[in-house]
This record gives structure tokens, C-alpha cells and sequence, in this order.
């Protein structure tokens, strides 16, 4: 998925007859988390920047997938003026190239902006424990 956003959004829709518990997991190898998949069930991750694969399923078994996913190459030529790379490196002055180059330098830090943090996120799961009687 490197072609993908980097930091954009896959979202993954299993679909089929088999046994989640027994296959077709999803394997996010970075963070050592496999978790199960049941189909119809949407599961979203950052493709991208995310190690991932599939646990296999079992003879007699079938699992299909849709796949959303944010093309990288659209948010460049969306950044390009609505050309192509080549197209904008062509037509482009010395300043928009410049310009364009330390766009791309900060878009890392402009992606990881996105996402939330720890303690951003942890005041949130506290209003959904449940309450003791």
C-alpha cells in the first residue's frame, strides 16, 4: 500500500462465509496486534503506514474484501495545480518548485497532526466505563 496517503485512511470490508475465530484475521505486524475480522465488519487503519496482512482461512471457506483507500497521487496532483508531477515540474517557476518542496518536507508533520494522542483520547474512555451499582 505505499502508493496509498500516508497518512489517509483504508477501510477494509470483509465479506464471505468463515470462521473469523479460526482465520482471517487482520495482522497489524508494527503495533503485534492480530485481531479478528468477521465479515461485513468495517475495520479502518492507515494502510500506508501500517505492516498488515491476513490470516489465511480454511478449505471449504471463502472471504472476500472491499477496499476504500486515498491514493496518494490524487492529493499530489490536487497539490500541483491539477497536473501531474511531470507536468508541474515542466510548467512550474523556480519559486513554485521551491514552494512545492517544503510543502512536501512538512507533510509528515502535517499528517501526524491528524491523528489523535494518548491523552487526547483517554478522557474519552473514562465517560464509557460502566457504572458500578
Amino acid at each position: 500500500d505505499a502508493a496509498n496517503l500516508a497518512y489517509g485512511w483504508c477501510c477494509v470490508t470483509p465479506l464471505g462465509s468463515f470462521d473469523p475465530t479460526r482465520g482471517g484475521h487482520i495482522i497489524l505486524w508494527n503495533l503485534g496486534l492480530a485481531i479478528e475480522l468477521p465479515a461485513l465488519r468495517h475495520f479502518f487503519l492507515p494502510s500506508s503506514s501500517v505492516v498488515h496482512s491476513n490470516v489465511a482461512i480454511h478449505p471449504g471457506e471463502t472471504c472476500l474484501s472491499i477496499t476504500h483507500y486515498s491514493a496518494g497521487a490524487l492529493f499530489r496532483f490536487v497539490d500541483r495545480g491539477m497536473k501531474s508531477e511531470g507536468d508541474f515540474v515542466q510548467t512550474a517557476s523556480k519559486c513554485e518548485l521551491e514552494a512545492s518542496m517544503q510543502k512536501d518536507e512538512g507533510r509528515w508533520e502535517f499528517g501526524l497532526s491528524l491523528f489523535s494522542r494518548m491523552e487526547e483520547l483517554r478522557p474519552l474512555n473514562s465517560l464509557h466505563r460502566p457504572v458500578a451499582h
